[in-house]
């Protein structure tokens, strides 16, 4: 036997609330330093709670346009929501897993290792080193090139912060210092900082620009692209008005030849044209005048412009 549903029941459930509607969309925003708080996605959820400690991955193909770097994944954690905006924290890379393995074959020596570096303002981050040689090579030449690599970038992280670290990690300057470093050990076809983790937060950097700045110039940028837009849109209403106006001044540089009567007919009837040219008289002959000449007509009485020259006439004869 079935159960009877309630009113209660029956009031709570049209009174429960659709969850999509009470969901909004943030943008994600790339960190302050040093990408200047750059849009970078977008991501829908409920609350700030929602988004805050969500990890947002994008290739550096999508991210600077950088063809060659389609491979490399990046990682952003959201760590604060400012009003639609969610702010985040570059927590490292990784290459593609498919992409690595092509790199290793038989005949090829692979040295890899992992380092955990401290940068200037504090933060601890630990790198992936991976180095593809020309041939097979020795287990004492490996750890050769394993050291030299890690004296690299233990040197490099205490120079710099995380700010630059990041920079060098996705522009290749130091997988390029390690290359220079190691060939001279043994020959090698590539070098690569294969992943890359954030461990530890640090010092939080105040350089850049602020969220306010951001959005003023993303508004500036928008409206310039508005203007372009209009202006170019105007420019080609102009050129289609201007090649209408020529086709209409060409037809009204034909002569019209008028058809001749008989002078039979014109003998047996004065009286009925005697009315008729009185009519021509009394009318412009609005067919003789240019298009400029009948829009100034027009404009005298108030009447609209636009249109061909048969349009304009016959809303002078109304």
């Amino acid at each position: 036997m079935a159960k009877k549903i309630s009113a209660k029941a029956r009031a709570a459930a049209r009174k429960q609330r659709d969850k999509w509607k009470t969901k909004r969309w943030y943008t994600i925003r790339a960190p302050r330093h040093p990408w200047d708080f750059k849009r970078i996605g977008e991501t829908i959820g409920e609350s700030d709670e929602h988004i805050i400690g969500r990890v947002y991955e994008m290739t550096q193909q999508e991210f600077d346009g950088n063809f060659s770097k389609m491979h490399v994944v990046m990682r952003f954690r959201v760590t604060e929501c400012v009003g639609q905006d969610a702010l985040t924290t570059f927590i490292g890379h990784h290459h593609q897993t498919d992409h690595t393995r092509r790199q290793i074959r038989r005949y090829r020596g692979k040295v890899d290792d992992v380092v955990d570096v401290v940068t200037t303002d504090g933060y601890l981050v630990r790198m992936k080193p991976l180095i593809i040689t020309q041939q097979r090579v020795q287990t004492s030449v490996k750890q050769d090139m394993r050291t030299r690599t890690r004296e690299i970038i233990i040197a490099f992280a205490a120079k710099n912060t995380y700010a630059g670290v990041q920079n060098a990690l996705l522009d290749g300057k130091l997988e390029e210092e390690i290359e220079k470093a190691v060939k001279s050990i043994y020959p090698v076809r590539s070098v690569a900082i294969r992943k890359s983790q954030l461990l530890q937060e640090g010092v939080v950097a105040s350089d850049g620009m602020t969220l306010d700045e951001v959005h003023a110039q993303e508004e500036r940028q928008a409206a310039e692209v508005k203007a372009k837009k209009a202006a170019a849109l105007a420019a080609a209403m102009a050129e289609e008005a201007g090649e209408s106006v020529d086709e209409d001044e060409e037809e009204d540089d034909q002569p019209e030849v008028a058809e001749e009567a008989p002078a039979e007919e014109a003998a047996a009837e004065p009286a009925e044209e005697a009315p008729a040219a009185a009519e021509d008289a009394s009318t412009p002959d609005y067919a003789s005048m240019t298009v400029a000449e009948l829009k100034e007509l027009l404009k005298a009485a108030g009447k609209p412009v636009s249109g061909k020259k048969a349009d304009l006439i016959a809303r002078l004869n109304e």
